[in-house]
């Protein structure tokens, strides 16, 4: 009796598939815990760019402008950059409009944890968050990457 091969090609396909649905489903675990962030305010009518400052209290040289640099590319608008005459320890976001949900959605750009979301509210300023970075700044997300 004559041996009969086998075709590979069949399992060539399942690998190939296989790799495919691993892909798709990495990538579906990664969104569900890390969901993208939009930089606008959710609100009725045109959408309106989150803006915000940021407050070098780290004594990093160069913290605010990479900070800026990393919002920007996410699409923030960011107004003002400026450095603090004290150092504070912990970075923090302030809130200056009352308006939570831009706040939580620039802490969570920047790994900056919810309960450090201080009310400050100050409208006379024109942004909705201002950014305070502190010593520990360099834990934070853009200077991770």
């Amino acid at each position: 009796m004559t041996a009969r091969r086998r075709s590979v090609w069949p399992w060539v396909i399942i690998a190939i598939l296989g790799s495919g649905v691993v892909v798709l489903l990495g990538s579906f675990v990664w969104r569900l815990f890390n969901p993208p962030v939009t930089p606008f305010v959710e609100q009725d009518g045109p959408p309106v760019v989150i803006q915000v400052d940021i407050v070098n209290a780290s004594n990093v040289a160069g913290a605010g402008r990479r900070t800026m640099m990393f919002l920007r590319e996410r699409g923030f608008d960011v107004v003002e950059i400026s450095t603090a005459d004290t150092v504070v320890s912990q970075s923090h976001i302030l809130d200056r409009l009352g308006d939570r949900v831009s706040a939580m959605k620039i802490a969570n750009v920047l790994g900056i944890a919810d309960s450090l979301i201080v009310p400050e509210l100050d409208s006379m300023l024109f942004v909705r968050a201002s950014v305070v970075l502190g010593k520990d700044c360099r834990v934070l997300t853009p200077f991770s990457q």
